[in-house]
């Protein structure tokens, strides 16, 4: 081999070994999350999707993601489009998907962004009812609950946040709380409560018990999947990464995944296993 094309191998030999290290060594992008396993599950999801396009992320944990995303302690904050904007916005009134996600965007602040929410995956508060109320009532529609609004007893799990006191034109009294669950839901099916207060990705809720739908127009502030960013930390195809995941998940599959941890797998096991089964920019 002539000296001088050596000395152009071995040059560039040396150029693909630093770069290889220097990919080894350099920084991830953090993902921001609350501790509670649901949230960290969340963040896992996005984590996998920005490494399915090249970028190496980790899942960091906080008491205040938004603060840390504030502080440049985070680039992604992913969540739920109700909560983001009763954040920005308390008190907003708007109710639909769109409607929103629009005043959640509308309200960011300086520097952040919204990625693409995903319509198909949700986790809004929802009302359950028994199969027998469901047909006493002629309906397994929220409507009809409204339309039943009078001696309505309601039901809850204590510390659960964010549930309207009005479902349309229904004020709805004060809730019993329960230590859980499994009591919540023993109360309704022996008529002690009306309906109990679940969510549309909650992952206990029996298979005889109805979950009342909430069409359109909508009566319950959404709650649909969406993350925040840092405007000037992402580049386009991290971007492209994170909003490909709205256009894939679905509530069943949180749902699924949330079931997962619950049983004892790891976040970021569940979020790498949904992701290789339903892979991005198919």
């Amino acid at each position: 081999m002539p000296t001088m094309i050596r000395r152009l191998v071995v040059g560039l030999l040396v150029v693909l070994v630093t770069a290889c290290g220097a990919g080894g060594k350099g920084p991830s992008l953090a993902v921001g999350a609350t501790a509670d396993p649901e949230s960290v599950l969340l963040a896992q999801v996005y984590a996998a999707a920005l490494r399915s396009y090249g970028t190496a992320a980790r899942v960091d944990a906080s008491e205040d993601p938004l603060g840390a995303m504030d502080s440049g302690a985070v680039s992604v904050v992913p969540g739920f489009t109700g909560r983001f904007l009763q954040r920005f916005v308390p008190g907003s009134a708007a109710r639909s998907d769109s409607q929103v996600y629009r005043a959640m965007v509308g309200a960011l602040p300086e520097g952040v962004g919204a990625g693409d929410y995903a319509t198909a995956a949700e986790d809004k508060p929802a009302l359950s009812v028994t199969d027998a109320t469901a047909r006493a009532w002629g309906s397994r529609d929220l409507t009809a609950l409204v339309r039943h609004c009078d001696g309505l007893r309601v039901g809850a799990v204590r510390g659960v946040r964010g549930l309207p006191g009005t479902v349309g034109t229904c004020t709805l009294p004060p809730v019993r709380e329960f230590a859980d669950e499994a009591t919540m839901f023993a109360a309704l099916r022996g008529g002690e409560i009306t309906a109990a207060w679940t969510a549309t990705a909650a992952t206990g809720v029996p298979a005889e018990v109805v979950v009342l739908a909430d069409r359109k127009p909508a009566l319950i502030q959404a709650q649909n999947v969406v993350p925040l960013f840092r405007r000037n930390e992402l580049g386009d195809l991290q971007v492209r990464a994170i909003n490909e995941v709205a256009g894939v998940l679905d509530t069943e599959a949180l749902v699924d995944m949330r079931r997962q941890v619950a049983a004892g797998a790891d976040p970021q096991a569940a979020a790498e296993g949904w992701l290789s089964a339903h892979p991005l920019g198919r």
